[in-house]
C-alpha cells in the first residue's frame, strides 16, 4: 500500500475587504495596518446628536477649522495599529525595566548628594504632571477627532504620555526610598514654584481648546518639540553627577520622541499641503505654540541651567522642524 501525499493550492474568492479593495482600487492583498486602520470611522446611523454639543454629530469633520478631502491620507509611517504598537511598547519596557535594575541594584541615585537629590525632585518630578495633561491632550484628539488613521495614534500617544508619567514617578521612589514624598515635594513645585508656572498655564490653557486638529499642532510642535524637548534633550547638563542615570531612566522620552516625531510631523505635513487655507491656519496656530513655549520655558531654563539658552535651542528647533513640514513661520 502506497500513500500519496498532494497539496492543493486553494485561491481566496477575496484578498481583503471590500471597503479595503474600494480604496485599493481592486481586490488586492492589503496589510494588516491597511485593514486595522482604513475606513473603520463611524459615518452612518447615528440615533441623536449629542445633547452636549447638538450642532455637531459624535463623529463631524467640522469640529476642526481645517478642511481635508479625505481624513485617511495623514497614514502612520510606523504603521501602528493594536498589536504591533502594544508589541512595540512591550519591547520597550523590557530595556526600561533592565535600566532601573541597573540603576536600582548600583543605588545610583540614592547615593547623590540631598542638593542634588532636592534640584531632582523640583527640576525633573513636576514634568510628570505635563505628561498627564498631555495624555488629557491627546485622548481629546482621539475623542474628537475624525478618520481612524489619525484617531488611533492619538489614543496610543496618550497611553504613551501616561507610561512616562509613570517612569518619572517611579525615579521620585528611587530619590525618597519608595516613600512617596518626593512626589508630593515635586506636586508642590508643580502648583507653586515660579520656574513650573509657564509650563502650568500653557497646559493648563490647552484643556479648553475645542478645535482637535488646533490642540494637536499645540500638543506635536508647542509641548512635545520645546517642553519636552527642554527637559530630556537639553537639561543634561543640570543633573551633574546624576546626568547619566537619569538619561538611563529616561531613555525611552528620548527614543519616543524620535518615533512620535516621524508619525506627528507626517500627519501636520499632510493636512498643510492639502490647501492653501490649512497652511496658513497651521503655520498660525504652531507659530502661536511654539512662542508660548519657548515664553513657558524661559523660567524653567533658567533654573536648571542658569539661563535661558536651552529654552531659545528648543524653540528654534521647534521652528526648524515646522518649516520642514511646509508651514510659514
Amino acid at each position: 500500500m502506497t500513500v500519496q501525499i498532494k497539496t492543493i493550492d486553494l485561491e481566496p474568492k477575496r484578498h481583503t475587504f471590500g471597503h479595503i479593495a474600494r480604496r485599493l482600487g481592486g481586490d488586492k492583498p492589503a496589510t494588516r495596518y491597511q485593514e486595522a486602520t482604513l475606513d473603520l470611522q463611524a459615518t452612518d446611523n447615528f440615533h441623536y446628536k449629542p445633547l452636549w454639543e447638538p450642532e455637531y454629530w459624535h463623529y463631524d469633520t467640522r469640529k476642526t477649522a481645517v478642511v481635508m478631502e479625505d481624513w485617511y491620507k495623514p497614514l502612520d509611517p510606523r504603521q501602528f495599529y493594536y498589536a504591533t504598537y502594544n508589541i512595540s511598547r512591550a519591547n520597550a519596557n523590557q530595556a526600561v525595566e533592565r535600566n532601573f535594575t541597573f540603576v536600582e541594584e548600583r543605588d545610583l541615585l540614592g547615593k547623590l548628594d540631598a542638593a542634588l537629590k532636592a534640584k531632582l525632585i523640583s527640576g525633573l518630578l513636576p514634568i510628570r504632571h505635563l505628561h498627564w495633561g498631555s495624555n488629557m491632550n491627546m485622548a481629546e484628539a482621539c475623542q474628537r477627532g475624525y478618520g481612524t488613521a489619525v484617531t488611533a495614534p492619538c489614543i496610543f500617544s496618550a497611553g504613551d504620555h501616561l507610561g512616562m508619567a509613570q517612569i518619572v514617578s517611579r525615579i521620585g521612589l528611587l530619590l525618597d526610598e519608595q516613600t512617596g514624598a518626593a512626589l508630593d515635594t515635586a506636586k508642590d513645585a508643580w502648583m507653586n514654584d515660579p520656574a513650573w508656572q509657564g509650563v502650568r498655564r500653557l497646559i493648563e490653557d490647552t484643556f479648553v481648546e475645542r478645535d482637535w486638529f488646533h490642540l494637536y499642532v499645540a500638543q506635536t510642535l508647542g509641548v512635545n518639540a520645546v517642553l519636552l524637548d527642554l527637559v530630556y534633550k537639553h537639561a543634561d547638563a543640570a543633573w551633574g553627577p546624576a546626568a547619566v542615570p537619569v538619561a538611563m531612566l529616561t531613555e525611552f522620552m528620548a527614543d519616543w520622541r524620535a518615533e512620535e516625531g516621524k508619525w506627528s510631523d507626517a500627519v501636520v505635513k499632510t493636512v498643510a499641503a492639502e490647501s492653501e487655507a490649512n497652511k496658513a491656519l497651521i503655520s498660525g496656530w504652531a507659530k502661536t505654540w511654539i512662542d508660548r513655549a519657548e515664553a513657558a520655558a524661559r523660567p524653567l531654563a533658567t533654573a536648571l541651567l542658569g539661563d535661558a539658552a536651552a529654552a531659545t535651542a528648543a524653540a528654534d528647533a521647534a521652528r526648524t522642524r515646522a518649516r520642514s513640514l511646509g508651514l510659514s513661520l
